[in-house]
């Protein structure tokens, strides 16, 4: 089944890097299933993965980031939301295959993003509508985040934070705009589970793993996600 090592890979490399687990998953799930299908899915599934990964690294969260990105992103998700209930597939794809190429970008060092904590909210509204049109909006979250000052699990527990807030607010205008069926209910149901067995083994991982790798394995899954993207264009 598809979804399981999808949900434990994107699970695992989430938890360990900070992000790139779900672009993965979207993109490929786009490819499989089409854009529409993927994010209704993902949505739900993407929402218990980082609520337990918030859960798990709860006392390394930063509380004041985290409310910020929060007061931002849930309204800046439900509007993209809605949006996505009627974009046409071809553009969600091509929407997929731009966050792509700019994640890759950004670690080439040919686009670079310094926001500072005055931008904070806005930018989080905006990263939120993004997110919730095609996926991918960790490459916008993580510079974000970065410039106020988190670092390692710090970070990747604000991350999770910020995370929840973008799929919860999604996954209300999904559900509100008809793209939850039954179907995708029961392929969430599985990913769920992939994803919390992937959440796990990261975080066993993470413990032997050096800090230099963790920027290889993200920039690893970028490229076979822009590799996707490309495939779910073209077809």
């Amino acid at each position: 089944m598809l979804f399981v090592p999808l949900g434990i890979l994107a699970g695992m490399l989430t938890t360990i890097a900070g992000l790139g687990g779900g672009i993965l998953l979207q993109v490929a799930l786009a490819v499989a299933l089409g854009p529409r299908v993927a994010l209704a899915i993902t949505a739900p599934a993407l929402l218990a993965g980082n609520l337990h990964r918030a859960v798990h690294f709860r006392a390394r969260i930063d509380r004041s980031v985290a409310r910020a990105f929060v007061l931002g992103a849930l309204p800046g998700s439900i509007i993209g939301g809605f949006a996505a209930v009627v974009m046409p597939p071809a553009a969600m794809q091509c929407l997929m295959l731009a966050m792509a190429a700019l994640a890759l970008a950004r670690h080439a060092s040919l686009w670079q993003w310094k926001p500072n904590d005055a931008v904070l909210i806005p930018a989080s509204a905006c990263i939120g509508m993004v997110s919730a049109t095609s996926g991918g909006a960790g490459l916008l979250v993580s510079p974000l985040l970065l410039a106020t000052g988190l670092t390692g699990e710090r970070y990747v527990a604000t991350t999770a934070v910020a995370a929840v807030s973008m799929h919860a607010g999604r996954l209300v205008a999904y559900s509100a705009g008809g793209l939850m069926s039954a179907q995708s209910v029961a392929y969430s149901a599985a990913l769920t589970t992939a994803i919390l067995m992937g959440n796990v083994l990261g975080a066993r991982a993470r413990k032997h793993l050096s800090a230099s790798l963790a920027p290889r394995i993200e920039i690893g899954v970028l490229w076979v996600a822009t590799g996707l993207a490309v495939a779910g264009v073209a077809r």
